[in-house]
């Protein structure tokens, strides 16, 4: 696949056209390609094809902060770059125009935008991309020029220099490499570097609690604050050591800094020059479903050792209306850090409390927090009669379909291990649900009035010696119709979301953070950087029990 690109369009909320930039050919115009793009009904997809173009035109798509960024090519491009290159437009926009990204600050620096644009696609070929390298070559003026440009100056008397691309080449050193992920002469007067590991829930579960699919995409975000051109070395090990790294962790990605040779021959060992402040060192996906048992083959419900176990229960009560959700935390879910590399602050250390324990948050003391559970809810659900919950807020709003259910963190750092909430669930229209009600309004039975007794009928007699039976029947009956109807009011999923810092649901560790002394260049001998290490684990709504 030889094709380049050919135009990006960025377009607000409003879908009026807040930049154009034209690399090559004679692309579709904004004006036209957006049109054909929103004749796709959604949710649309990140490449269309629009066939009736002159000439025929992919189109690459990605929403981002009420943007939406268009790409088009019309030959064919390898998908993944493409859709790459506009998420590295919106982090290099990112970082030059601030967070977030809105409509008006593109408008208002048009000239920091285009020089971005330009820099990073030259003639449809993709080129810089590096946030450090393009801080080198493209010229901000005014206070976001002093504000980037005085950034990790070698001393204080450059503040009230020019920080023009001009001054920049005079700044390189000699003997520095060529490396575009890094800012040339860098000094800080103090020496950090950070890892944090983030990984992110995707669990579904059965009815009893066996895990149907279970998996953790993990992310490590590096920052570097450190002088010259430090070469790292960072080990990670899994829950039983390094010599299995390689079967936990699927689908591995990498900044290009690192070298992948040596992770090849060690699994685990990531051997880097590292970009200049915050970068995303690595990626992986994780399969817990291979931990969640020894050899047996059989999964239980408690085999994924999750912070928190959900269940919930339906069909409840004499008619059936009620449902209850039931949380149940798991306080031993996290166990203290083979090395002292385990978490903030020191070199990764567990760190300590005013009271000379584990410091909540770290990897000796993982700590739950923003626990909220959320139950769909049928669209034959008018309202909840009653909502009562142990603990926390409960909230349902009948326009969103959803019942929400959060727990303060003060609750949850009480101690307590369980959390019920129990609701009643009322239908549209339950006055039609029994027989003899009266659409009158006057009070009359009406199927009794329309029941016709002939000379042939039992005796009255007969018929009131048995009516403790029949009432009896005709109420199981009635319980039997309600909560046969209110079986399909009932929720047939309920997801949680939690974060917990200081755990990984995988095991992955950072074992150690190394500064390589013999290859590192413009770092004192003496000059010894702080590190440290944090764990944290998200699921947004990512777990799921069915019911």
């Amino acid at each position: 696949m030889n094709g380049v690109i050919e135009a990006l369009h960025i377009y607000d909320e409003h879908n009026s056209l807040v930049l154009s930039h034209t690399y090559t050919s004679r692309p579709l115009s904004a004006t036209h390609l957006l049109p054909l793009y929103l004749d796709h009904p959604p949710p649309r997809p990140n490449l269309t094809y629009l066939p009736n173009t002159n000439p025929a035109t992919l189109v690459f798509s990605l929403s981002h902060a009420n943007l939406l960024f268009l790409l088009t090519a019309s030959s064919e491009v390898e998908p993944l770059l493409a859709l790459e290159f506009l998420h590295r437009v919106v982090d290099s926009f990112e970082d030059f125009l601030g967070a977030p990204l809105l409509a008006h600050k593109i408008e208002t620096h048009y000239d920091v935008a285009a020089q971005l644009l330009t820099e990073m696609c030259d003639g449809g070929s993709i080129n810089t991309t590096e946030p450090n390298a393009l801080r080198d070559l493209v010229e901000v003026e005014g206070f976001m020029g002093k504000l980037l440009g005085n950034l990790n100056l070698p001393t204080k008397a450059g503040f009230g220099t020019n920080f023009n691309n001009s001054s920049a080449p005079s700044l390189i050193q000699q003997n520095t490499p060529a490396l575009p992920w890094r800012r040339a002469n860098v000094r800080h007067t103090s020496n950090e570097l950070y890892a944090d590991i983030v990984e992110t829930l995707s669990v579904t579960l059965a009815p009893s609690g066996r895990p149907l699919a279970a998996f953790a995409n993990g992310t490590i975000a590096f920052t570097s604050k450190v002088s010259g051109v430090p070469d790292l070395v960072v080990t990670l090990t899994g829950p039983s050591g390094k010599h299995n790294l390689n079967t936990i962790i699927d689908l591995p990605v990498f900044h290009p800094c690192v070298r992948l040779a040596r992770w090849r021959e060690q699994p685990g060992v990531l051997s880097f020059i590292p970009p200049d402040g915050r970068f995303i060192l690595a990626g992986y996906e994780v399969d817990l479903m291979p931990f969640s048992d020894g050899k047996s083959g059989n999964l239980g419900p408690n085999t994924l050792k999750l912070p928190v176990h959900l269940e919930i229960k339906t069909g409840l009560g004499q008619a059936g209306s009620d449902f209850e959700v039931r949380l149940n935390i798991n306080r031993i879910f996290g166990t203290a850090a083979p090395s002292s590399h385990a978490g903030r602050p020191g070199v990764g250390g567990a760190g300590r409390g005013f009271g000379g324990g584990p410091q909540a948050g770290t990897a000796a003391s993982p700590s739950l927090q923003d626990l909220k559970v959320q139950v769909p809810l049928p669209a034959d659900v008018r309202n909840l009669s009653e909502i009562r919950p142990s603990k926390g807020d409960a909230t349902y709003n009948p326009g969103d379909r959803f019942l929400e259910w959060s727990i303060p963190n003060k609750d949850l750092a009480s101690g307590t291990s369980y959390y019920g909430l129990r609701c009643t669930v009322v239908g549209q229209q339950l006055a039609e649900d029994d027989g003899n009600a009266d659409p009158t309004g006057f009070g009359f039975n009406t199927a009794a009035v329309a029941k016709d007794y002939g000379y042939d009928d039992e005796p009255y007699q007969a018929a009131a010696a048995a009516s403790p039976t029949m009432k009896a029947d005709k109420a199981a009956g009635a319980n039997d119709r309600k909560a046969a109807q209110n079986k399909i009011l009932m929720p047939s999923s309920a997801s949680v979301s939690f974060a917990v810092k200081g755990w990984l649901a995988s095991g992955i560790k950072v074992e150690s953070i190394i500064v390589d002394p013999r290859k590192s260049r413009g770092l004192g001998e003496t000059v010894k950087p702080y590190k440290g290490v944090k764990y944290l684990t998200v699921s947004k709504g990512g777990v799921e029990i069915r019911c």
